[in-house]
């Protein structure tokens, strides 16, 4: 007997178009034999399907110089699909599970979670997204510090060799050489990032990046509140502040537009002291937000009916962001769950941020 296809996750992706070379967002559900794709998550069938039966999988990709967190399905009739995560988490999860399926598919075996190896050589089987949570550590990990460089201050940034001088104090590596190949995967793999030119340059030399252990070298978390700011006029740092806070939450979510009130899949960053969130579109770097929602003194609450909405087939995880100074935006998370997560780290953000 047939089994149905069971779905090992689902939520929203941007996709590179295989015909026209556009980025978009669609809703993507993992099964354990196929990708789906939809244009909407409320589309009944797909726009398109992907079968994993010898696809093999690359992360990080890095064909595309403009974009990060990108990875690559290339089925097994050798044509490839590329997918972005807006954010490392998020990348992590994804492509964890869909190694799995596609493992599990070679050995006739059904998906269960577990975790697996990677396949860089690192030593003693270094589990890359352990070590960078240590490394985030507030107490014990790599200080995050401001640096001014070439008449540009760089906030929540380290040098390359504090990196390698902490692995070695943590007894993670026992010499330069050996850190030296740890920092190195951290890079590749998304979880570390160049700031500054030095870096870059060094990131960039290759097909595979180079960390280099220098004073000279910036990185950054990937998922820090890291920025760069120019000295230009008064204004410019003003504008910037909004952005200090540090990241509590992020990912996508659809948003009702205010005036048309056609609703669009963004990226939200939540940022804590001074509070407030951010979105963007999905399909573009971060740069420039198209708005932000101050939550100092903000009303959050799960909502059962949107105006509008039913008739958009929007409909179910509903909430509601009220701000101090009377602004409604509704907007839909993929799941209960997260709709909850969302709500819980909104209203803690705008009791205690500034």
């Amino acid at each position: 007997i047939a089994m149905e296809p069971t779905t090992i996750r689902e939520g929203y992706l941007v996709k590179k178009g295989t015909v026209l070379n556009s980025w978009k967002v669609v809703w993507v559900v993992l099964a354990d034999d196929a990708i789906e794709f939809y244009k909407k998550k409320t589309d009944n069938s797909p726009k398109g399907m992907i079968p994993l039966k010898g696809a093999t999988l690359t992360s990080p990709c890095q064909d595309f110089t403009k974009r990060t967190l990108v990875f690559k399905i290339s089925t097994a009739k050798n044509q490839d699909h590329f997918f972005q995560a807006t954010h490392l988490e998020e990348r992590e999860l994804w492509v964890k599970d869909f190694k799995r399926a596609i493992t599990c598919l070679q050995g006739g075996k059904k998906f269960a979670r577990k975790s697996t190896r990677r396949s860089i050589r690192l030593p003693e089987n270094v589990n890359l997204s352990e070590l960078y949570v240590l490394m985030k550590d507030q107490d014990n990990g790599v200080k995050e510090l401001k640096v001014e460089k070439d008449k540009r201050l760089f906030n929540h940034c380290f040098m390359g060799n504090t990196v390698i001088d902490w692995l070695i104090s943590e007894g993670k590596a026992r010499n330069r050489p050996e850190g030296l190949m740890l920092a190195t995967g951290l890079l590749n793999e998304g979880f570390l990032l160049p700031a500054g030119d030095v870096s870059k340059d060094g990131a960039e030399k290759g097909a595979e990046c180079v960390f280099l252990d220098q004073t000279e070298a910036l990185y950054y978390f990937a998922d820090s509140g890291f920025f760069c700011e120019g000295y230009s006029s008064d204004e410019d740092v003003i504008m910037k502040e909004e952005f200090r806070g540090a990241i509590v939450k992020q990912g996508c979510l659809l948003k009702q537009g205010h005036r048309r009130k056609n609703w669009k899949v963004r990226k939200f960053i939540l940022r804590d002291d001074p509070a407030y969130i951010h979105y963007y579109d999905p399909t573009k770097g971060e740069d420039d937000p198209l708005g932000s929602i101050h939550l100092r003194g903000s009303v959050v609450t799960a909502v059962e009916y949107v105006p509008d909405a039913k008739r958009q087939e929007v409909d179910g995880n509903l909430f509601e962001i009220i701000t101090s100074d009377e602004i409604h935006y509704y907007l839909q998370a993929a799941t209960a769950d997260e709709r909850n997560d969302w709500i819980k780290a909104i209203q803690s953000v705008a009791k205690t941020g500034k």
